[in-house]
């Protein structure tokens, strides 16, 4: 075959425009924290050790990952990657080995790795690649905390179920010079840790409730064998209050909550008296609404994730008035019971947090209150969302302003965090906050539609689902996602800035 000749350059007299190949790619961009300190404390030490590293970790690591170390910068690389989970395994492994490296060492005199991954189109040239791809990796690195690993939601939308790590959301960033922010994620090496350290909490939970029964039995004994008894246990029998039974109360009965077992209805007053629920009086209850149970259609014809509606029978149960606050969640964080502390107002509806960690709070607050708290089913929700209706909002067909805390909805501006609890009106069950506002965790695991769902209301769940049902939508989404029958997923472990939750309870 003759050669293929570009005619129209020649006719032009313009030599052939030669064009840069470009390709989708995984960036790595790492560079060592406290870089310009080090050098000060031991110009030579450091540049000889930081060259070692480069030769015997960085270097080898890429290679063995597919990867290709596109060019060092004194204090950092760049790599390239054809595969996303090769190039996050790349990352996890240079910040473990660090991490060994610099056990020895005192701290002050640590090299330590800030990387970040992201996918993109670049430029590759024989020495270098460029694009926005490039520069997000070099900002994600940026943002990255020393010896961690941020990544784009490019990078955890390839990854998320291919490799035995957690990750963190951070939420949207704004990154300079590049126009729509991006999705970040902090990449958790180790997920076991994190479960290891709450089931130590659990434990240690569950030897301070052992511990306080066994003193409160021990003051009950004492009190009835010591002292002189009168009319107090008649006293006491009188004040303590008997629930009401009536076969015409209505579907919802909303209960102001009280402390479980008030000590002066529940013992005598005197020097002898024992110290009676200062365990369970401890936590501030959220206040609870009582349902009865009813049979509903749950579902709609909208999406293809509602579908097939189907009949579900609901059996009594009480969720809470209003989303779990700052305040109320901040009271298991300073328990020790729960991995974060929240921020924010105290009436404003915790977020950030991920489906293990409502767990944690339910799993704290059942023990405390020694009450059944948990998280309400899918069912459970919806059922408790429509208030009785079957409308696609609870108050009709049509979307109406100043109903819901939500993108576009009511005159309230967009902000960083959700409008306090309770601000928009209830609906007819006396919920608040049951479509806009945050995102709420449910019991169940995701499934992609309604076919073999439970018809009587329970959770529908595996051992070791990866992604969990939220409900409710967020005042960051649009009015679509606060209609009761719209639902999404999100990953079990995985904090995200609109995710919430409220709690429910069985009889």
């Amino acid at each position: 075959m003759g050669e293929i000749r570009d005619f129209t350059s020649e006719k032009s007299g313009r030599l052939p425009r030669e064009t840069s190949p470009r390709r989708l790619a995984a960036i790595v961009a790492g560079d060592i924290a406290g870089y310009s300190r080090l050098m000060e404390l031991d110009e030579e030490g450091t540049h000889s050790r930081v060259k070692r590293i480069e030769r015997d970790l960085i270097e080898p690591s890429i290679a063995e990952h597919h990867g290709r170390l596109v060019k060092t910068t004194g204090d950092g690389f760049i790599a390239i990657f054809d595969s996303p989970v090769e190039a996050v395994r790349c990352s996890i492994v240079i910040q473990q080995n660090m991490v060994g490296r610099n056990a020895a060492l005192p701290k002050h005199h640590w090299i330590e790795y800030r990387i970040g991954v992201n996918l993109g189109d670049v430029i590759i040239e024989a020495n270098d690649i460029y694009g926005d791809g490039v520069n997000i990796a070099s900002r994600l690195e940026n943002m990255a905390d020393p010896g961690q690993v941020y990544i784009s939601g490019g990078i955890y939308e390839q990854i998320k179920n291919k490799l035995v790590c957690g990750y963190e959301s951070l939420g949207d960033r704004k990154v300079k010079n590049i126009t729509d922010p991006v999705r970040v994620y902090r990449v958790l090496s180790d997920p076991a840790a994190f479960n290891r350290t709450r089931k130590g909490r659990e434990k240690i939970l569950l030897f301070l409730l052992s511990l306080a029964l066994l003193i409160i039995s021990g003051g009950a004994l004492w009190y009835l064998v010591w002292q002189p008894h009168d009319k107090t246990w008649d006293q006491a029998s009188v004040l303590m209050p008997k629930a009401p039974q009536s076969p015409s109360a209505p579907a919802a009965i909303p209960t102001k909550q009280r402390p479980a077992l008030q000590p002066q209805a529940a013992s005598p007053a005197g020097p002898g008296a024992a110290p009676t629920m200062q365990l369970a009086s401890a936590a501030r209850e959220p206040e609870m609404n009582a349902l009865r149970g009813a049979s509903y259609t749950m579902g709609s014809n909208d999406d293809i994730t509602e579908r097939p509606t189907h009949l579900v029978a609901i059996k009594p149960f009480s969720i809470s008035k209003y989303p779990i606050t700052v305040r109320e969640w901040n009271q298991c964080s300073d328990a020790k019971a729960c991995a974060l502390a929240a921020t924010g107002k105290d009436d404003a509806p915790v977020t950030n947090v991920s489906w293990t960690d409502a767990k944690q709070f339910v799993a704290w607050l059942a023990a405390t209150t020694r009450k059944p708290y948990r998280l309400p089913s899918e069912a459970e929700w919806e059922y408790a969302a429509r208030g009785g209706t079957q409308t696609k909002y609870w108050w009709g067909d049509q979307m109406q302003t100043g109903m819901a805390n939500c993108k576009n909805c009511s005159e309230v501006a967009a902000a960083e965090q959700a409008v306090k609890v309770g601000s928009f009106k209830p609906n007819p069950f006396g919920l608040y906050d049951m479509g806009g506002g945050v995102d709420q965790w449910v019991e169940d695991c995701w499934h992609k539609n309604y076919q073999g769902a439970p018809s009587d209301g329970s959770p529908w769940v595996e051992p070791d689902c990866v992604a969990h049902v939220i409900r409710s939508g967020s005042w960051r989404n649009d009015a679509r996602y606060v209609q009761p029958a719209n639902r999404d997923s999100y990953d079990t472990n995985v904090r995200y800035p609109t995710h919430g939750f409220r709690v429910a309870l069985s009889p």
